[in-house]
């Protein structure tokens, strides 16, 4: 869903997204803060990797980045290759980095952890929401104890809606903040921050809700 939406729009959704928007570096350091350099990270929604995978490189962290466009993946490669780019979509994935030998090393020894942060980064609320619960499950069975996760829900109360972004169509369903904190909760995450970055209008703008929280 959104696939070819988002290759059509590759180009000119990277060039948009050269910096930050709000209070988004704020809730980057929030998720980042005790995670040591050379740390992996796991960016599910990842797009062409900025700014968001941009600034965890940055900070000495390693990435493992998923995302359904191959468009938005090709510039990722291109600008990071040294980090790893994966095609799935989210609500395909277990989110265990690929079957290479190391990985499966790794996961031998913590019992299937392998990130110390997660971000999942305005990519819910382009998938049907009763997916919602599985893919924050799955991203939690792949944490470290303690760690943080980073993501964005829909702002406010309606049915699945299409919208339209550089032309081209786009899906979007989303559960209310209240009932994303309640999944979180459920999952074992309590919020470290909790806010609208865009309060709902009552119109076209459905609202975008920030969240960062911990595990356990």
């Amino acid at each position: 869903m959104n696939r070819a939406a988002y290759n059509a729009i590759a180009p000119r959704w990277d060039e948009a997204r050269r910096s930050f928007y709000g209070r988004e570096q704020f809730y980057l350091d929030t998720l980042l803060a005790g995670v040591p350099s050379g740390a992996t990270v796991l960016d599910a929604g990842c797009g062409t990797g900025r700014p968001m995978a941009e600034y965890v490189i940055a900070r000495g962290m390693r990435v493992v980045g998923y995302d359904q466009s191959e468009g938005m993946l090709a510039l990722a490669r291109q600008r990071f290759p040294e980090q790893r780019w994966i095609c799935a979509a989210l609500e395909n994935c277990e989110f265990d980095g690929g079957e290479a030998a190391e990985g499966k090393r790794e996961d031998a020894e913590t019992g299937g952890a392998r990130y110390a942060a997660a971000i999942c980064w305005d990519a819910l609320f382009h998938i049907e929401r009763h997916h919602h619960q599985t893919i924050l499950r799955r991203i939690r069975d792949r944490l470290h104890p303690g760690a943080r996760l980073m993501l964005t829900c829909g702002g406010s109360e309606h049915p699945a809606f299409t919208d339209t972004m550089f032309g081209e169509t786009f899906f979007y369903d989303s559960h209310t903040p209240e009932e994303t904190l309640a999944l979180l909760a459920g999952l074992g995450f309590r919020p470290l921050v909790a806010e609208f970055m865009n309060p709902p209008t009552g119109g076209r703008d459905k609202g975008r809700y920030a969240v960062v929280a911990q595990l356990g």
